[in-house]
């Protein structure tokens, strides 16, 4: 059973009352790699990588994600840069507008960049997406896995890419914005792979190198004045894939890059007593109440599953240890009952 429901019929003045989900089981929904929501109004907007097109759902709850609303988008003309393989879609409310934020290419994995939609909407699900274009700093190289964040009311976009033309070692990269759809300035590297946890990457494709060492799927995350980047480490196709954390220890400078701090351990990582392999390239969100903290991210049921369409969204609580860092816990298992978040 992937779904609990409570169900209950009474009649009020007339009318037939059913009570909504009060718990759900993992995952969200049978596939869907790279999660993200974005909460507003009472809704959350939901959406996450299909690679042929990008598609919206719509909820109040996001435990209720398999029966939501749902719209595509964006569906992209053959034959342009933005063709194909379009990873990791982010939309988010910016500046009076909606964008969605996402990578593309044009068959050809060296030629992903990152691009960005608007729509001028108050609903998303309405109005016209409009391609603003590519979003890229003046390096223009292999980029993934934009997230855009405010920080002391100014943007930024945190990203994966490649020090060069190559593949072979994705770091993590910062710039400021001048606006929600262009780079201001250089890219700062903030993260590289280095410990063995993040480089776990051995290949057998006559394509790529034989081995890629991986830092991938920032998300920004503040908390009690702190501020934090969670990323995905080592393959996406390997069993290690897991979550790394980068902490903040400046006073202002985002694009400081000697003032991000690397946690030596992964922050979350497979559990195989509860059968869940490769956890990462997650989000985050609040309950409707906003008391809770939760976390989205992507895993397989199986070992050996790989980056295919095993991976499947699932979301959890987490809290907050002492010393003001996230305590994640550990992936837990499918058909464990969980409350859906807290409503006000």
């Amino acid at each position: 059973m992937k779904y609990a429901f409570f169900l209950f019929v009474v009649i009020i003045h007339g009318c037939l009352v059913v009570a909504q989900t009060t718990t759900f089981t993992n995952p969200l929904l049978p596939s869907g790699a790279d999660p993200y929501s974005f909460y507003k109004d009472g809704y959350y907007y939901y959406t996450n990588t299909l690679s042929d097109s990008i598609v919206i759902w719509k909820t109040k709850n996001l435990c209720e994600i398999k029966t939501a609303e749902r719209k595509t988008i964006f569906v992209p003309p053959a034959g342009k840069a933005y063709s194909e393989e379009l990873w990791a879609p982010e939309i988010m409310f910016l500046q009076g507008k909606w964008y969605v934020y996402f990578a593309a290419d044009d068959g050809k994995n060296r030629n992903h960049r990152m691009y960005v939609l608007e729509n001028d909407s108050a609903d998303p699900m309405n109005g016209k997406w409009i391609l603003k274009g590519k979003m890229a700093d003046a390096s223009d190289k292999w980029a993934i896995d934009a997230d855009v964040f405010e920080y002391e009311n100014k943007l930024y976009v945190a990203w994966s890419g490649w020090e060069g033309d190559k593949n072979g070692e994705q770091d993590i990269y910062i710039a400021a914005m001048k606006n929600p759809w262009t780079i201001e300035g250089l890219r700062v590297k903030i993260s590289k792979p280095e410990y063995s946890w993040e480089t776990k990457g051995d290949l057998h494709d006559a394509d790529n190198p034989p081995h890629v060492s991986v830092n991938e799927g920032p998300q920004f995350l503040e908390h009690d004045g702190k501020v934090f980047i969670i990323y995905s480490a080592s393959g996406c196709w390997t069993d290690a894939y897991a979550l790394g954390m980068l902490l903040f220890t400046g006073e202002h400078d985002l694009l400081d890059s000697s003032a991000w701090q690397k946690s030596k351990h992964p922050v979350f990582k497979a559990s195989i007593k509860n059968s869940v392999y490769a956890p990462g390239h997650n989000s985050f969100f609040k309950s409707p109440d906003g008391k809770e903290d939760w976390i989205l991210y992507h895993a397989n049921s199986k070992e050996l599953q790989g980056c295919g369409l095993y991976r499947a969204p699932r979301a959890q609580m987490f809290t907050w240890n002492a010393d003001g860092t996230p305590n994640f816990g550990e992936p837990l298992k499918e058909g464990f009952e969980i409350a859906c978040p807290s409503k006000n």
